[in-house]
């Protein structure tokens, strides 16, 4: 899921016209940049949370 955010961040921001960001397809891509930068955010958290869960069940 990770790297699928991350593939879609990647897109999104090659879709932004730099000169006008926020004109047109710009802004579609902006909203979209930013969700998956949330995305991520959101997964990352989710496996540190799960880890610290872990180490505390194993004690």
């Amino acid at each position: 899921m990770i790297a699928l955010a991350i593939a879609l961040l990647g897109y999104n921001v090659s879709k932004i016209n730099w000169e006008s960001p926020l004109q047109g397809d710009s802004t579609v891509a902006l909203i979209g940049v930013v969700a998956c930068a949330c995305a991520v955010l959101l997964l990352l958290i989710l496996l540190v949370s799960k880890k610290i869960a872990l180490k505390n069940k194993g004690k």
